[in-house]
């Protein structure tokens, strides 16, 4: 905060604070990276209920997880009637594997990357596209992404269209690679995904910019 503050300015200001969100007015957006990967799991829900409790309506919070060097990152987006997507984005000039994204699951997904739960078997699917996919390599990573990517829209519910692709980035429903992941007990998991995403439209597909931790 001390190091921040001689950089305030009209429309940009810091504050110190946690999950109580010390702001004078309700945000759009909130973004907490690499912020639970010390809480247990089980604390997942609580916070996401408090944060997202604070948005404006329409407002987002994007919580995940992502390398030290930004170039590898995981999140999910979350309105006030609960999570809808997942994104998993990766710099594709460096990316070898999705199997990187595995590391860097949001806490509420990361010990549930096993056979047998949904995010497991998105992974996989990911992974196998990708290696069927390994011949366009010659054509460029963006395309080998894009044509991998493109081939799991029959049996998962990728959300956005090509131009997210591009970036990097695939996202998904969140009911589809949940399970009671992040769930407030005696839920699903899933509030709300299937009335609040529509179709081609990318909620959470947010293009992230460098890296840096913190709420």
């Amino acid at each position: 905060m001390a190091a921040a503050l001689p950089y305030a300015r009209a429309g940009l200001d810091f504050r110190l604070g946690g999950f109580e969100l010390p702001v004078d007015r309700a945000p759009a957006v909130i973004r907490a990276f690499n912020v639970l990967r010390q809480y247990d799991e089980s604390e997942v829900a609580g916070v996401w209920h408090a944060l997202t409790a604070r948005l404006e309506v329409g407002g987002l919070l994007i919580e995940g997880t992502c390398s030290e060097n930004g170039r590898v990152a995981t999140w999910v987006a979350l309105d006030r009637s609960g999570p809808l997507t997942l994104t998993l984005a990766g710099r594709l000039a460096s990316l070898e594997s999705p199997a990187v994204f595995a590391e860097r699951l949001p806490k509420a997904l990361i010990h549930r990357n096993v056979p047998g739960e949904p995010i497991h078997a998105f992974l996989q699917a990911l992974e196998r596209a990708w290696q069927a996919a390994a011949p366009i390599g010659d054509l460029g990573v963006r395309q080998r992404w894009i044509a991998a990517v493109g081939s799991l829209l029959p049996r998962w519910p990728i959300v956005g269209r090509a131009n997210r692709w591009r970036l990097g980035e695939v996202s998904v429903a969140w009911s589809a690679v949940a399970g009671t992941a992040g769930a407030e007990p005696g839920t699903t998991g899933a509030t709300g995904v299937e009335k609040a995403v529509a179709p081609g439209v990318a909620r959470g597909g947010w293009r992230r910019r460098g890296h840096s931790n913190g709420a």
